[in-house]
């Protein structure tokens, strides 16, 4: 059973920063991926787009998902699930399979 109010502790305040850290990572990592794919690759112009707009959507879910969850935490509750990180999740797989689709037909 869930306490109905939680003591505000720096460490789960740090433990959010550290993961809005984590998203801003992979959006930059999605982005650099992108900004490589048009470089790199003469028809893979969809896959860039793709690798850009999922890094740029990452980075907005985990600022979105920091500020919820901050809010959350200073009010002593727990922060509520969202559906950002499986839509990442799918986001990626979906690209990954482009990628693949896309060296087999090369």
């Amino acid at each position: 059973m869930q306490p109905d109010r939680l003591d505000v502790d720096a460490r789960f305040l740090l433990a959010n920063e550290r993961t809005l850290l984590a998203w801003v990572r992979t959006a930059l990592t999605l982005l650099a991926a992108g900004f490589a794919v048009q470089q790199l690759a003469e028809s893979s112009t969809g896959l860039a787009l793709g690798l850009l707009g999922t890094g740029a959507a990452a980075v907005v879910a985990g600022g979105l998902r920091y500020r919820a969850a901050d809010a959350a935490l200073r009010a002593g509750r727990l922060p509520a699930g969202g559906r950002a990180p499986y839509l990442l999740v799918a986001a990626v797989l979906g690209l990954a399979v482009v990628a693949v689709v896309l060296v087999l037909l090369d």
